[in-house]
């Protein structure tokens, strides 16, 4: 069942699997004395979500910001966080579902939402001279084209 339902989610989100319902009460609603996790560095592959790259395109995650060699290019934090997840490794279809999950937080609720977000995304896009281009999938999602190679 577990399995089944990872399948589903398609890496779109976290499965967390509990005994019983103390334990699952345990995990969700910590006791104020229990023992806090330490606090270090922050890993690698954190880091690396944080910021993510296509050519000299840059999202900063972090600094909730996005470049084109270097100019700062004004975009909503929807647009943002889809142009983060589209430019993202590795470059892939992403349904509308998968889109809808990481953006909008919620269950699906069609893909109009997603069109209307994408096509904004597009304009804005379009005045880069080199930049990136969304593609519609038709019956599927959008991906976008492979990042131009480093010379």
């Amino acid at each position: 069942m577990l399995e089944r339902v990872r399948r589903q989610l398609d890496g779109v989100g976290q499965v967390v699997s509990c005994a019983d319902l103390v334990q699952l009460r345990a995990m969700l609603f910590p006791s104020p004395n229990a023992p806090q996790p330490a606090v270090g560095p922050v890993p690698p592959e954190v880091v690396a979500q944080c910021s993510v790259e296509w050519g000299e395109l840059v999202v900063d995650r972090t600094r909730q910001q996005v470049t084109w060699h270097g100019d700062p290019i004004t975009l909503t934090p929807t647009e943002r966080e889809l142009l983060a997840l589209l430019i993202g490794p590795p470059v892939v279809v992403w349904s509308y579902e998968q889109l809808f999950a990481a953006v909008w937080s919620g269950p699906f609720r069609g893909s109009a939402i997603v069109h209307s977000a994408i096509k904004k995304l597009r304009r804005k896009l379009r005045d880069i001279p080199g930049g990136p281009r969304v593609h519609a999938v038709r019956g599927i999602g959008y991906q976008l084209d492979p990042p131009p190679r480093s010379t």
